[in-house]
C-alpha cells in the first residue's frame, strides 16, 4: 500500500513579507529608541515604607536625578535647564544629584576619558537653580572621576549645592531630629573593601545613633562593602544610587540584555532591600555607550518615604 506523504511548504513570498514586517518593525523601534525616548522626561513618582525610619521625618520627599550624561543624545542644555523646572514643580524637600554629569565622546577609551561633550561650567550654569527645603547634594560618578572631578564639584559648590562626595551633611528640624546625608566618592574609588569601609565608617563615628542616615552613592553595587560584615554603622535606612540606567534598553520577554552592574539584574532599577538596607536605583536621565534608549524612559524621580 502507498504512502501519501504531505509536505508544507512555505511560499517564499511570504517570507519576504515576514523579513519585510520586521525590518519595519525594527527600523521604527531603533528610530524611537535614538530620536524619541531620549528626548523625553517624565516624573515619576515612588513610595518607599522604611523599618524603623524616624516618623519625624515621615513623608519625606526627594527628587533623585543621576547619570544626566551631559551631551549624549538628547540632553543639550535646553535639557538641562528642563531638569531643573520639572524638579522645582514637584516641591521637595531635598534634591539628590547623583554623578555622571558628563558624557565622553569615547568613553571605553582611557586615553580619550578627559575629553567631553560638555563642559562642567556649563552644566553647573545649566543646572543651577534647584530648590528644595533642606537643600541640593551632590555626589559625583565614574564619567566625572574620569575626567575633571575638582571641576565637577567646584561648579556645583559655585552655584550653591552641597557636594558631599566622600563627606557628611546633616539636616535639622526645629525640633532638634537629625538626619544625616552621607555622601561616598564613587565605586571607581574603591581599591580594598575594608579601607574603603572604614573611611566611611570614620564619617559617621562621631555622630553615631544620633538620628537616620541617607546613604548617597553612584554605583548601587558597593552594597556588600557598607553592609555585613563590613558595615559602617546601624544608622543607614537607605542608600539612593543611579549608573545602571535601568539598562538603557528593555525588551519585551528578555528584559534589560544588559545592566553595568557586577550583580547583573539585582539593582537594575527600582526598590531593592538587601542585607538590611533599603536601596533605590533610578534610571537616569541621558546616555552611554549607545546612544539609545526603549522603555527606559529618561526620569526625575520623586520618593517619599514612609515610616513602618
Amino acid at each position: 500500500m502507498e504512502k501519501i506523504g504531505i509536505k508544507n511548504h512555505v511560499h517564499p513570498a511570504y517570507l519576504v513579507k515576514i523579513l519585510l514586517f520586521v525590518s519595519l518593525v525594527t527600523g521604527l523601534c531603533l528610530a524611537y529608541a535614538y530620536f524619541i525616548e531620549p528626548r523625553r522626561l517624565v516624573v515619576n513618582q515612588y513610595e518607599l515604607k522604611i523599618k524603623d525610619w524616624n516618623r519625624a521625618f515621615d513623608g519625606l520627599r526627594v527628587a533623585l536625578i543621576s547619570d544626566i550624561h551631559a551631551g549624549s543624545n538628547g540632553v543639550d542644555e535646553a535639557k538641562l535647564r528642563e531638569i531643573v523646572s520639572r524638579t522645582n514643580e514637584q516641591d521637595v524637600d531635598a534634591v539628590f544629584l547623583l554623578g555622571d554629569y558628563v558624557s565622553q565622546h569615547r568613553a571605553n577609551d582611557p586615553t580619550q576619558r578627559s575629553i567631553v561633550r560638555m563642559e562642567p561650567s556649563v552644566i553647573g550654569e545649566n543646572l543651577k537653580g534647584l530648590q528644595a527645603r533642606f537643600g541640593v547634594f551632590v555626589v559625583l560618578g565614574n564619567h566625572d572621576e574620569w575626567s575633571n572631578a575638582d571641576g565637577s564639584a567646584a561648579e556645583f559648590e559655585r552655584v550653591g549645592y552641597n557636594v558631599v562626595n566622600g563627606e557628611l551633611a546633616e539636616i535639622k528640624l526645629t525640633s532638634g531630629q537629625k538626619l544625616r546625608i552621607l555622601g561616598l566618592k564613587d565605586h571607581t574609588n574603591i581599591g580594598i573593601w575594608k579601607l574603603f569601609s572604614d573611611d566611611a565608617k570614620s564619617l559617621l563615628a562621631s555622630t553615631e545613633g544620633t538620628g537616620d542616615v541617607i546613604v548617597l552613592q553612584h554605583s548601587p553595587d558597593v552594597v556588600p562593602i557598607i553592609t555585613g560584615e563590613l558595615q559602617i554603622s546601624k544608622d543607614p535606612k537607605i542608600m539612593f544610587a543611579g549608573h545602571t540606567h535601568g539598562g538603557q534598553v528593555w525588551l519585551p520577554v528578555i528584559g534589560s540584555p544588559v545592566i553595568p552592574s557586577s550583580y547583573g539584574q539585582k539593582y537594575a532599577r527600582g526598590h531593592v532591600k538587601d542585607a538590611g538596607l533599603d536601596v533605590f536605583v533610578t534610571s537616569g536621565v541621558g546616555t552611554s555607550i549607545l546612544p539609545f534608549r526603549f522603555m527606559v524612559t529618561p526620569e526625575i524621580a520623586v520618593v517619599t518615604i514612609r515610616s513602618e
